[in-house]
């Protein structure tokens, strides 16, 4: 239970500055230093567990995509708040954070909290716009994996003419001309490492509606697939144009390869790490 035997309707300011309880007022010991999720889901000012399993669940797949172990950040506990508890590590914690709802003023604070501990501890701490990119990077993989097991079970022999008709949809050129266009030519990264936010997820959008057109119309062969791909992508920009007045080809890309990205948030876990470690007296 919370240490300060609260419950899930108590919304309390841990983050914004004004409360006198701080959030390491909530620090429990059991061999490591953890918070309860439904703690850190208070502090958030959520009225359940729904929005921080949500949180969690994008957090472990950043992990995953970093190769950092998720049972040992995320231990599965049932306390008196919750059945579904978890007892989150400070690095849990931030994760879940910058994975949180940020049009809530106390995920922005709490964002915001982290984000000062990590110049307090000479760390780097990625916004939540980083941690999001690696996040929507990971889904981009998984959702082309099995958009290529679909596209070869319903004939496709040529992926890369498959592949280079969506992005002809979405962006009006191929994929070459893409990255000249957003001065990578010449340059031998692939392009979606540097996407940002926004632009990964009308991908992710782009992927599975291919792959959801091939499946329930049951087309066949490269022609139909690539004029699958194509129709798809088209209609993602005609959405995206609509919406923002500004073409998916007119988006900045990142000033930051996601790599860079991956690395600073595994060098900001260790720092986390340290940070909890019992200091030698």
């Amino acid at each position: 239970m919370s240490k300060f035997g609260c419950d899930m309707s108590e919304q309390l300011s841990v983050f914004s500055g004004t409360s006198e309880i701080t959030f390491d007022d909530f620090a429990q010991q059991n061999g490591i230093t953890y918070w309860l999720a439904s703690d850190l889901a208070m502090m958030l000012g959520y009225t359940g567990m729904d929005q921080i399993h949500k949180a969690i669940n994008k957090a472990t797949a950043v992990c995953i995509n970093l190769n950092i172990p998720v049972f040992e950040n995320f231990i599965q506990t049932p306390s008196k708040n919750s059945q579904n508890d978890f007892k989150l590590t400070r690095f849990a914690c931030y994760l879940t954070v910058m994975n949180g709802d940020i049009s809530n003023t106390k995920v922005a604070n709490a964002q915001a909290y982290f984000a000062q501990l990590a110049v307090e501890i000479e760390a780097a701490c990625q916004d939540y716009n980083s941690v999001n990119r690696v996040y929507l990077r990971g889904e981009i993989t998984s959702r082309e994996k099995s958009l290529g097991h679909v596209a070869k079970a319903h004939g496709v022999v040529d992926y890369a003419l498959f592949q280079n008709a969506g992005y002809r949809g979405m962006y009006n050129m191929n994929l070459s001309q893409l990255k000249a266009r957003k001065g990578m030519g010449g340059i031998k990264d692939t392009i979606l490492d540097y996407m940002d936010s926004e632009e990964l997820a009308a991908n992710i959008f782009r992927i599975t509606q291919t792959e959801a057109r091939i499946r329930n119309q049951n087309l066949k062969g490269q022609g139909q697939l690539e004029d699958a791909a194509h129709t798809v992508g088209r209609s993602v920009r005609q959405v995206m144009i609509a919406n923002t007045g500004t073409a998916p080809e007119s988006i900045p890309l990142s000033q930051e390869k996601i790599n860079k990205v991956k690395s600073s948030i595994k060098k900001t876990r260790k720092a986390l790490e340290k940070h909890d470690k019992p200091k030698n007296k």
